[in-house]
């Protein structure tokens, strides 16, 4: 049976054009144009994501993730103009699962949805602004803070980003894919030497030994995959 989405912006191309791409995809697509017809919407179709616009002509999306919230238990992906951090903040600690600011590629959008829905099929979601914690590794998304066995380890954004990406998957493997999309966007498309070096300084900030990583562990011809210290 095909995963139900429902698409919330008040962009009348933006709409026809996602719902071509997620159509495609085989994913099942229903849009709203405003807060009132999303709420309806939810109610009536039961979607398994909600991919909800903040600036609404009627409502401000935060509004709308609050009611959503208080009735059905659906991850969001915002989908935003905004970009400033307190927006973000504000939207993750409303429950949302992922945020994305426009303008955004296709392939990014659709590398985001597979992270959620596969997060939410392990049953392992939880708010992105709490500290995550894999074995020794603690991430704090909100305070943009890595520890290694308690210790505090400094990290570029983009080695946060891939980091802070394995962590939401721990135990399953991300593919090459999803990763340069989700944190380079589609533009880096099959660019996967920008992630094999990127994967390599992240190893030498976080593994005893690099040569030998304990965490991060290489799904040959797959991606990568995050452990709580197993030794290869």
């Amino acid at each position: 049976m095909a995963i139900k989405i429902l698409l919330v912006d008040d962009d009348t191309l933006l709409r026809r054009s996602l719902t071509y791409q997620l159509e495609h995809e085989g994913y099942q697509v229903t849009t709203a144009e405003s807060g009132r017809k999303a709420l309806n919407a939810a109610r009536t179709g039961q979607p398994d994501l909600i991919l909800l616009d903040i600036g609404l002509p009627d409502a401000n999306g935060f509004d709308i993730a609050r009611s959503l919230q208080r009735e059905l238990d659906t991850p969001i992906i915002f989908l935003t103009a905004r970009d400033q951090e307190t927006d973000i903040v504000v939207g993750l600690e409303l429950g949302a699962e992922d945020y994305i600011t426009k303008p955004f590629g296709t392939r990014e959008l659709l590398a985001r949805i597979r992270v959620v829905l596969r997060r939410m099929a392990r049953g392992t979601t939880m708010p992105p602004t709490e500290p995550l914690r894999v074995g020794p590794l603690t991430l704090d998304p909100h305070k943009h803070e890595v520890l290694v066995q308690g210790k505090l380890v400094d990290l570029p954004p983009k080695e946060f980003e891939l980091l802070h990406l394995l962590m939401l998957n721990a135990g399953a493997v991300v593919s090459t894919d999803d990763l340069l999309d989700v944190v380079w966007g589609e533009e880096f498309a099959g660019a996967v030497q920008v992630l094999y070096v990127h994967m390599g300084w992240l190893r030498e900030r976080i593994e005893e030994n690099p040569r030998q990583p304990r965490y991060i562990q290489t799904v040959r011809g797959v991606g990568y995959k995050l452990t709580a210290g197993e030794s290869t």
